[in-house]
């Protein structure tokens, strides 16, 4: 299942680094996550729990990018 999030980032490099952490979390089979468009592209793992994974990417973004912000 794929869905797209809209987000706010500062810039590009930011984006890639969020990008970067998304894919590494668990549950997650692709992601991408663009600076122009402001939004954020995920393709889950199949019988994974959105919900629990979304929880989890925006850990792993904070991380990597205090600031960003992911509207669920």
């Amino acid at each position: 299942m794929k869905k797209t999030y809209k987000i706010e980032v500062d810039c590009a490099n930011c984006a890639r680094k969020m990008e970067e952490a998304t894919k590494k979390v668990e549950g997650v089979a692709d992601a991408t996550v663009s600076f122009m468009t402001q939004k954020m592209n995920v393709e889950f793992a199949e019988d994974a729990d959105i919900k629990a994974v979304m929880s989890n990417v925006v850990k792993a973004c904070k991380k990597v990018e205090s600031d960003c912000e992911i509207y669920l």
